[in-house]
């Protein structure tokens, strides 16, 4: 079992900055990432990031979000600069581990941008 556990959410004012952090238990972790769900919408893809450090990002956060990883300690960062209303959502994070079928949720930490 892995266990997944974000931290970092809060208010923010248009055009502020937040910074999210993952941890994930476990061995054999090869990918973590970020989720965002806003009320009534689906749960989009934010981010994400293998142990080899390759990245990958939402077209609406680029040159935005900048996420990174501490592989030694199975944590993942999410740099969020130029925040928009439109960034508002709860966020969540996931781990994916060699041989399992299924990713590894933590239980979403609340992003909102508002004046």
């Amino acid at each position: 079992q892995v266990h997944v556990v974000e931290s970092g959410g809060g208010l923010v004012q248009p055009g502020g900055s937040l910074r999210l952090s993952c941890v994930a238990s476990g061995s054999g972790i090869y990918i973590m990432g970020w989720y965002r769900q806003a009320p009534g919408k689906q749960r989009d893809l934010v981010a994400t990031i293998t142990d080899g450090g390759s990245t990958k990002y939402a077209d609406t956060v680029k040159g935005r979000f900048t996420i990174s990883s501490d592989n030694a300690k199975n944590t993942v960062y999410l740099q969020m600069n130029s925040l928009k209303p439109e960034d508002t959502a709860v966020y969540y994070c996931y781990a994916r581990r060699a041989g399992d079928t299924s990713a590894y949720w933590g239980q979403g930490t609340q992003v909102t941008v508002s004046s």
